[in-house]
This record gives C-alpha cells, sequence and structure tokens, in this order.
C-alpha cells in the first residue's frame, strides 16, 4: 500500500520532466534511425 503511494506521490511531483524527456526519447530515436540509415 505505502509502496502505491509514493510512486503515485512521484509521479505527480515530476510531470513536467517525464514529459520532457518523452520528447527527448523521440528526438533522439529520430536521429538513431537517420544515423542506421545507409
Amino acid at each position: 500500500m505505502s509502496k502505491e503511494q509514493n510512486t503515485r506521490k512521484e509521479t505527480k511531483k515530476e510531470p513536467a520532466k517525464t514529459m520532457k524527456e518523452k520528447k527527448a526519447e523521440k528526438k533522439a530515436k529520430k536521429e538513431d534511425k537517420k544515423g542506421q540509415m545507409p
């Protein structure tokens, strides 16, 4: 129970961070695909 509450608090604490991370991941994936293409 306490563990679930803790994770919920953490996700609520940093929603902006996850958004930025998601955007960064998308960018990295795009660059990765470009690098793999011959």
